[in-house]
């Protein structure tokens, strides 16, 4: 028996040490599936990778930031009030900080938890 494969949206989230250099590193993804009613960071942080762009870089400040993504995610702080999807967007909106979202991408999956994890280990593992 298969389970029915239904839309999902995702993106990178992307480390970004030196903003005026541009250089990123991939340390999670984002993954929204409005009909699971699913929202989920999961993340992976390489402070090898993050120091080859930038030695002096702040690794508890972006260990820090990612936390901060996973509980909004989650519902917590200022995004308390807001639905799954308006986290997402709010997560997804352009910025110049530490951390950013790439693309927002599409996919199909049956199960948004299983796709979460697969998609951590193949874009940033």
């Amino acid at each position: 028996m298969t389970s029915t494969k239904t839309p999902y949206e995702y993106a990178i989230i992307q480390a970004v040490p030196r903003i005026e250099r541009g250089e990123t590193i991939n340390v999670g993804v984002l993954l929204y599936s409005q009909r699971h009613d699913f929202l989920s960071a999961g993340t992976h942080l390489d402070e090898t990778r993050l120091r080859a762009l930038d030695p002096a870089a702040d690794v508890t400040a972006v260990a820090t930031a990612l936390a901060s993504w996973e509980k909004t995610c989650l519902g917590g702080g200022a995004s308390a009030e807001m639905r799954l999807g308006e986290r997402f967007r709010w997560l997804v909106a352009p910025r110049s900080t530490i951390l950013r979202a790439g693309p927002v991408h599409m996919g199909l999956a049956a199960d948004p938890a299983a796709e979460l994890e697969r998609l951590v280990e193949l874009l940033v593992r």
